[in-house]
């Protein structure tokens, strides 16, 4: 029984095809031939954008799709090369490769090995959170920017002609001055392959047509024999079982992957996450996020043992998946196997396949990356976020796809620190059947006479304890009649202890003191008393008060009455009325 739940820790896929059910077979089947039929055109596109051989691209699916389908906990998600993260591998090692094919390669490899790495540290250190590090905002803009980046650097291979520049803005600029250049016969077959694509999707939209498309363009060119009119192919693939390669460039090389490799292994993770939750609750299940990283770490190293690049969850791939009745990692392992027969033993009519109709089938799966609209509408709903995602946007269009990426990362980190450094606060009251509310939503809900309720919505720690002490003063600054007693809510905001927020604590506790206000604290009761008593602040009578919620503070102190109630002879506030018994069970 231990070795199955440690099978079941560390490759949950596998205990999920162990318990396989008969009647998932024939949908698994289709599905796994489906994928084959979209994967196999995709895999040879990307490897032409990612500056590699197309052998390359399919050796990129094999391993990792059998490791995913070991190590993964979706039953949908379809893993792979990927638009964005080739064309992040390509910005990185071009400049480095220097022109010299083998070093590419070799870098690609050591790239793809690398974020591998990062991913298995990061599912070790339990960073599954990542996930939602990176905010759908700032991967929208994200996507958009690279999905344009590749369409425009694919014109060259549709009108058969050589960029002179390398970026964006440049190459968009010239353009006008390529028109001269362009090459008629390689416009026609790209013109072919668009139009196959498009008829397909209109007409039979079940059939695969990027295979389609390329199978018309490929079978048009070994028509013309050597004669092709000057028409780019794919030319002789070398498939077979890739040879074991030692990275030969200097090894400073290395130096300069590291950090890609990490934004790389963060995008890469965060796409691929985005679509697996997608994915598992449209069909009812969880997915696990730390062995999530853990499963794409092991593709990667995977692609890398096999000499293919860095790959992600494949959005695409995936739907055609559940769209044909996926039911299990088992399609992943049938895709893998076909994919595996055409590079062993069928790669010969891949070499006819036109590189102007390769880039159609880019520029098809960028568009598809491609949601300005959504991006634009955010200005509805989040001010702060249509800012983020344009932003994100605009940096890939100008800066490149690496800057982009790594200005993308930060803003999210950013993002993250503003909510947490200076997050939301509120003021409390109560309505006339005892309920604690937030004021100022609600008319109903009023403020309770000599008493200021407070809440911080962010774990405290020592880089916002001075905030929020700075907030608690302001408001009780702003009272017109100084309250009594201030409680505030510890639920939401004292989550571990921290040196810095205990001290400020008591400081806040001796500045109120001096004001003559009690400080009470609700919430978290038995863990405030140990963590004061640890910062030597005094606890009880003459320190500070704590209640196991906002209901018993209000109820066990003497600073709570009604409005219209006097107060009794002497200045003493009477004992606060019985609030509802069944509020109380309720907090």
């Amino acid at each position: 029984m231990r070795d199955f739940f440690s099978l079941a820790r560390w490759m949950p896929g596998l205990v999920a095809l162990l318990e396989y059910q008969r009647a998932w077979l024939l949908p698994d089947l289709r599905a796994g031939l489906s994928v084959a039929a979209v994967a196999l055109p995709v895999a040879i596109a990307y490897a032409e954008l990612a500056g590699v051989g197309a052998v390359v691209g399919l050796y990129s699916c094999i391993l990792p799709m059998l490791a995913y389908a070991l190590f993964g906990t979706s039953r949908q998600l379809i893993i792979g090369p990927d638009a964005a993260t080739c064309a992040v591998i390509a910005a990185v090692v071009t400049p480095l490769a220097a022109g010299d094919a083998a070093r590419h390669w070799q870098l690609v490899m050591t790239m793809t090995a690398m974020t591998g790495f990062w991913c298995l540290i990061a599912s070790r250190f339990k960073l599954g959170v990542l996930a939602d590090f990176l905010s759908r905002p700032i991967l929208l803009g994200l996507l958009n920017g690279v999905a344009i980046t590749i369409m425009v650097g694919q014109l060259s291979s549709i009108f058969g002609f050589t960029f002179d520049e390398s970026e964006l803005i440049e190459r968009i600029a010239a353009a006008p001055s390529y028109l001269a250049l362009i090459h008629w016969p390689t416009l026609g077959i790209s013109l072919l392959t668009l139009a196959v694509m498009l008829a397909c999707r209109r007409y039979r939209p079940q059939w695969p047509s990027s295979m389609l498309a390329l199978a018309v363009a490929a079978a048009l060119l070994w028509g013309l024999g050597p004669e092709r009119a000057g028409i780019m192919v794919v030319g002789t693939i070398s498939g077979g079982i890739p040879s074991l390669q030692i990275p030969e460039f200097p090894p400073g090389l290395m130096r300069e992957l590291v950090l890609p490799a990490l934004n790389l292994a963060m995008v890469s993770f965060v796409s691929m996450m985005l679509t697996a939750r997608s994915f598992a609750a449209k069909n009812g299940y969880d997915i696990d996020a730390d062995k999530e990283f853990r499963a794409l770490g092991v593709a990667n190293l995977a692609s890398a043992v096999s000499q293919g690049f860095a790959i992600s969850g494949a959005d695409s791939r995936t739907a055609v998946n559940d769209a044909n009745g996926g039911k299990s990692q088992l399609v992943s392992i049938v895709a893998a196997t076909v994919i595996a027969l055409v590079t062993f033993f069928l790669t010969a009519p891949l070499q006819y396949i036109p590189t102007a109709a390769l880039g159609i089938v880019l520029v098809m799966a960028s568009w598809s990356l491609i949601d300005l609209r959504g991006q634009w509408a955010l200005r509805h709903s989040d001010n702060a976020a249509f800012w983020l995602a344009w932003i994100t946007f605009v940096s890939v269009l100008f800066m490149g796809v690496i800057p982009g990426i790594t200005l993308a990362v930060l803003l999210g980190l950013f993002q993250f620190l503003r909510n947490v450094m200076r997050p939301t606060d509120q003021l409390m009251g109560m309505n006339d059947e005892g309920v604690v509310h937030t004021l100022g939503h609600n008319e109903e809900v009023k403020a309770v006479t000599g008493v200021l309720i407070y809440r911080f919505n962010s774990p405290l720690t020592y880089f916002n304890a001075a905030y929020f002490k700075r907030r608690v003063l302001q408001l009780l600054g702003r009272e017109p009649h100084p309250p009594k007693c201030l409680i505030i809510d510890a639920v939401s905001c004292f989550t571990h202890q921290d040196i810095s927020v205990m001290s400020m604590v008591g400081e806040l506790h001796k500045e109120l003191k001096r004001r003559g206000i009690q400080l009470l604290m609700a919430g978290r009761r038995s863990q405030m008393t140990h963590w004061l008593h640890q910062a030597g602040i005094r606890v009880g009578e003459d320190g500070i008060l704590l209640y196991p919620d906002l209901y018993e503070a209000l109820r066990m102190t003497r600073c709570y009455r009604e409005p219209e109630e006097p107060v009794a002879e002497g200045g003493a506030s009477p004992v606060a009325p019985a609030l509802p018994q069944e509020r109380l069970a309720e907090s």
